[in-house]
Order: C-alpha cells, then sequence, then structure tokens
C-alpha cells in the first residue's frame, strides 16, 4: 500500500486542519486512506472497514477540496520550500483521461465540468507544467474535446513565480505565436518543434528537447493510480482532490 510516513507527514501537518472534538480518524490515517482509493481504485462502500467509516473519510475530504486545503497544501510545499525543488527548465503537456459512466451526470444544480465527448467518448483533459518526473508545479482540468495550446495558455496565466529564462519545453500543439509570445511575456524561453506545415522552420535545441519525456514520466506515474487513469468522479472537485493527493504525496517521497 502506498502511504506516507510519520516524518512526511510531519512536514504538512501544520497546513492542515486542526482536528476538533471525537475524531476517530487522524489527519494521517486520512491521507493514507485517500491514497489507498486512489491507487486501487475501490467504490467508497468498498472501503475495508479497517479504515474506518466511508462516509466520514468521503466527507472529511469533500470539506477540504470545498475549503481549497489541498489547493494551499500542493502550494505551500513549493513556494514554502518544505521539498527542495531544482528547476533547470519546464514542461507544458497534457494528457487524457476516460470517463468511467459513473463519473457522469453530476446534479444539475453543479457548474459545467470539465468533462467532453471526443472521438475516444466521454473525457477529461489534466493540463500541467511539470519541473521534472516527480514534481508538478501548477494544473488544471478541462473536457477532453479542449485543444491544448488555449488550455496551456490559460494555466499559465496562472503562474506568478519568478523564473526568469528558464526553458519551457512543449509540444508542437504549443508551438504557434499566441503561447509562444505568452511564454516569453512569463520570461521563459519557448523550446518547442515548428510543425511542418510552416514556411520557415524555427531551429530549437533539439538535446534540451528530449527532456520533454520527464512530464510524459510524470503523467505515466499520475496514471499508475487507477483513481486517475480513469475518472470515477462527478464532480471536478473530487478528482481534482484525488490529483492534489497523489502529486502531494510523489513530492514528499522526493
Amino acid at each position: 500500500m502506498n502511504e506516507i510516513s510519520e516524518a512526511q507527514y510531519e512536514l504538512i501537518r501544520l497546513y492542515l486542519p486542526v482536528q476538533r472534538g471525537n475524531v476517530r480518524i487522524s489527519n494521517l490515517t486520512m491521507i493514507n486512506v485517500v491514497l489507498y482509493i486512489a491507487e486501487n481504485d475501490c467504490k467508497w462502500r468498498a472501503l475495508p472497514p479497517r479504515f474506518g467509516n466511508w462516509r466520514t473519510i468521503y466527507t472529511r475530504l469533500r470539506r477540504w477540496a470545498e475549503a481549497g486545503v489541498l489547493d494551499r497544501l500542493f502550494a505551500a510545499l513549493q513556494e514554502h520550500r518544505l521539498i527542495r525543488i531544482r528547476v533547470e527548465c519546464l514542461g507544458l503537456d497534457s494528457t487524457s483521461v476516460k470517463v468511467h459512466p459513473d463519473g457522469t451526470g453530476a446534479p444539475k444544480k453543479e457548474p459545467t465540468q470539465a468533462i467532453g465527448k471526443s472521438r475516444g467518448g466521454w473525457s477529461a483533459k489534466v493540463h500541467l507544467v511539470a519541473a521534472d518526473a516527480r514534481t508538478a508545479l501548477m494544473f488544471s482540468l478541462s473536457g477532453g474535446q479542449a485543444h491544448d495550446a488555449p488550455e496551456g495558455r490559460a494555466l499559465l496565466r496562472g503562474w506568478k513565480r519568478p523564473l526568469s529564462g528558464v526553458p519551457m519545453l512543449m509540444d508542437r500543439a504549443y508551438e504557434g505565436e499566441e503561447t509562444r509570445q505568452l511564454v516569453l511575456d512569463l520570461g521563459f524561453e519557448p523550446v518547442a518543434p515548428p510543425k511542418m506545415n510552416r514556411k520557415e522552420l524555427r531551429e530549437y535545441d533539439r538535446d534540451l528537447y528530449k527532456r520533454r519525456n520527464e512530464v510524459e514520466k510524470l503523467f505515466r506515474r499520475l496514471k499508475g493510480y487507477r483513481r486517475i487513469f480513469s475518472r470515477f468522479e462527478k464532480l471536478d472537485l473530487m478528482f481534482r482532490a484525488f490529483l492534489n493527493f497523489v502529486l502531494i504525496a510523489d513530492m514528499l517521497k522526493r
């Protein structure tokens, strides 16, 4: 079972809500139970009794997600240097995630969810900026039919960290003028192969571009968790919570 240790938990303990009242499940146990579900993709009701009441865990996870606890913790791991991240280059990419039939049909009272229909059926996309094969710096969700470049630009517009001159590795989907200019405006150096239909092919650092496989490796690590490989959550809120848990656990294990 994929778990975080007591020592790793101490790095993030202060960023989690304080437990009050008669609470039987500790925050550490809570985290490891969610990782168990993410890794094994068991239904909430099928959670082994040794972990406690499934409804209690689900309710706490949803409350954390709604309160932004997990998003803030994900950011704090980087901003407060709770883990050491050496950024030599960045990778921007996306991956498609099949949506299980149980993951469709969100209640009408909820806003539109990041689920769309593409050639392969209902799917979602995870857009991500990575520092290496184990470290995501920011991510977002979109429907599976969304084009990579506009969603990648929307993600990059939320960038706040000063990293001037760092190469941004991107595939051909992002090599358009608008995306390149945004990357330059943010202080990065765009490294992307030109589309073959360009009249004038741009030069790019081919050796450096080989490191783009690091973001691909990160996606492969994420999809080792069955709850990420397929989307079972009707709500973006809950799917994002699982993504946060997996990324946080991976960063703590660096």
